[in-house]
Parts: structure tokens; C-alpha cells; sequence
């Protein structure tokens, strides 16, 4: 299964990586997560109950995060498994970019699944995944505006030099689980 999409955020690029590298933030916002936690550098395991037409499944994961360029850039790493229900593994890229009206998120996910939910088809599990993109994304946005109500001014001024961090969480699971996270039934997604 692949992936690629972006979405508008209307927050600073900075708000964005902060808040995608958040645990809390996260957690609240993917779809039937109940777990985040760090579990190494760069390195984290992500818990969730997810439905994907007749399969219901608990599925836990790791994530790891590589070639971290913050507030801009990193690859997530990974995989999942849900019991019977099957498992997933893949990559996913993600990209944050200075807009005019705030931030651009863009990611591109590349995830492989096996046993009962490969069995579903692709289209189920097309939609299912940017179903659950969506979800993620509208509770994201609830979460910038409530964090954030004014948060990007007509004019944004240029954004800060990247600063090391001690480790990213937030974006992928943006991009993991709420994309890969089709992958996550399929897959599993998020680090910081």
C-alpha cells in the first residue's frame, strides 16, 4: 500500500513540529491509540485498537525515527502486529514547509500487511486508511486551535534554524498513524 498526500495546517511550521512531537498530543488525536511511549533514542512503542471493515484488533508496534532534521523533515520506520488479525510494516517520509497561510504537511507512506486484514482488499483498506487520515487530521486541527486560536499572522517571519531535539515523536505519528496507521492494522506509526 502507498500513500501520498499533504494537508494545510494553520499553525507555524514550529507549532506544528512541537505539537506532531508531542506524546499527549498524539495520543489524543489517533484514532484508537492508547499508548505512546519512548522506548529508546528515536525509538517508540505505540498501542491501539483499531477496525478495519470485519477485523477489529489490538495491534501494538514500534517506530523509529531516522534522518531527523527538525522543524523540517524525518523518515519513520514501522511495525506492527495484531495478532491474528495480522501485521504491518513500512516507511513513511514526512516534510514540514512555511506557507502563507501557516504550514504544509506532506507524506508519503510505503507500507506492506499480512494475514486477515491483507485479506480485505485493497480498497477497503484504502479507505479505511484516509478515513482514518482524516480523523486524525480534524482532531489535530481542533487541537492547534485550541492551543493556538491566533496562531498564524498574515505575514509569517522566517522560520527558526533547526535546533537539535532530543528526539522526534510528533510528526510520524501525524503521518504514521494517521496514514500508516491503515498501515498499522496494517502497520503502526509516530515517534519523538
Amino acid at each position: 500500500m502507498d500513500m501520498q498526500a499533504s494537508r494545510p495546517l494553520n499553525v507555524t511550521q514550529q507549532q506544528a513540529w512541537d505539537a506532531l512531537n508531542d506524546p499527549e498530543v498524539l495520543k489524543a488525536c489517533i484514532p484508537g491509540c492508547d499508548k505512546v511511549e519512548a522506548s529508546g533514542e528515536n525509538q517508540y512503542a505505540i498501542g491501539m485498537a483499531l477496525k478495519i471493515g470485519p477485523v477489529s484488533a489490538r495491534f501494538s508496534g514500534k517506530i523509529t525515527l531516522q534522518d531527523i532534521q527538525p522543524p523540517h523533515s524525518y523518515t519513520l520506520r514501522f511495525e506492527g502486529q495484531g495478532g491474528p488479525a495480522g501485521f504491518g510494516k513500512g516507511d513513511a517520509q514526512v516534510t514540514l514547509t512555511p506557507s502563507e497561510q501557516g504550514t504544509l504537511l506532506a507524506y508519503t507512506v510505503h507500507a506492506s500487511v499480512g494475514g486477515k486484514v491483507a485479506q480485505l482488499g485493497q480498497r477497503l483498506i484504502d479507505g479505511a486508511a484516509k478515513s482514518m487520515a482524516e480523523d486524525f487530521f480534524k482532531r489535530f486541527d481542533d487541537e492547534m486551535q485550541r492551543r493556538h486560536p491566533a496562531a498564524v499572522a498574515p505575514a509569517l517571519a522566517p522560520a527558526p534554524a533547526p535546533v537539535a531535539a532530543a528526539g522526534p515523536l510528533g510528526l510520524p505519528v501525524a503521518a504514521w498513524v494517521a496514514i500508516g496507521l491503515a498501515a498499522l492494522a496494517l502497520g503502526v506509526w509516530l515517534a519523538r
